[in-house]
């Protein structure tokens, strides 16, 4: 699933029984914009969240970018804090009195068994407790761990890391619970709507993510935008709407606001928002700003 959720909410998830090796080396180039204000500099990066470690994207532009920095804003400020995310995903994400099997089909309550089993995960009975959107969260994270992808090898991970051990503070767009919330506020329908939808894409979730990655790496916006969002918008139209367009919006009037301000500050957030014809960077150019590539 697009949008970012699936890997700042993943510290409250249990990690599958076995991982792939690390793979060699990839010099990355991620994509980097620049925007001015009066007398303010704002740095737009695109992340991945979740990362196989060996990719290295501390590129020269990067640097500088970092370097120059006072503040970094991520998409929430501190991405390791478990102890506030478990009981969240507990409280958002648990309904005891009404088990999944009453909510889906059986044959989706079969896809659900077969995949957590093929992970290494126990079966359904696990996940009965589990609102549709919590199963579908797992359902995007366990096969991308047991592939090799680590959460603390992601950019907004490292660069958090980076920032704090260099004295400079981490800012969020956003928090986790309202991360959260737009998940668990869906219409009940639409949870299992979205939770059928996953199941039938399951088979090719991780090669998808290896095509955005390699794009990521390469700099390419366009197939990133063609990979996570064409087909989002066309199979979930509506909770495209909430992940992303509605928070692009969001994150597009706070920036507008920092360019109004004073400093330097590097804004890293999950690359599909960076990407395509409702970017943060098109709702900063409609404001009047200049957005350059770098």
């Amino acid at each position: 699933m697009a949008g970012g959720l699936t890997v700042h909410a993943q510290q409250g998830l249990p990690a599958p029984a076995a991982t792939a090796a690390a793979p060699v080396a990839v010099q990355a180039t991620p994509a980097l914009w620049v925007m001015k204000g009066p007398k303010a500099t704002v740095y737009l990066l695109g992340t991945i969240h979740i990362m196989k470690p060996g990719v290295e994207w501390h590129t020269a532009k990067v640097m500088a970018a970092v370097n120059q920095s006072q503040t970094l804003v991520e998409e929430v400020a501190d991405l390791s804090d478990v102890a506030a995310i478990r009981p969240l995903m507990m409280q958002l994400g648990m309904d005891q009195e009404h088990p999944l099997s009453t909510k889906i089909t059986k044959e989706d309550l079969a896809l659900v068994d077969g995949a957590l089993k093929q992970m290494g995960a126990p079966g359904e009975s696990s996940v009965e407790p589990m609102r549709p959107w919590l199963v579908g969260l797992t359902l995007s994270v366990l096969p991308l761990m047991k592939a090799g992808y680590d959460p603390q090898s992601g950019v907004d991970m490292t660069l958090s890391k980076e920032f704090k051990a260099a004295g400079k503070p981490v800012a969020g767009l956003e928090t986790v619970e309202q991360q959260l919330h737009i998940l668990a506020d869906l219409p009940l329908a639409d949870e299992v709507e979205s939770l059928h939808l996953q199941l039938k894409d399951l088979d090719h979730a991780t090669a998808d993510t290896e095509k955005t990655v390699a794009a990521w790496e390469k700099g390419d916006v366009a197939t990133i935008a063609k990979i996570e969002n064409d087909e989002f918008v066309k199979e979930y139209p509506a909770l495209y709407q909430k992940l992303v367009v509605a928070r692009n919006k969001a994150w597009a009037e706070k920036l507008a606001t920092m360019l109004q301000g004073e400093g330097t500050t590097l804004v890293a957030v999950g690359a599909a928002h960076l990407a395509g014809p409702d970017s943060v960077q098109t709702l900063l150019t409609a404001k009047g700003f200049t957005v350059t590539g770098q």
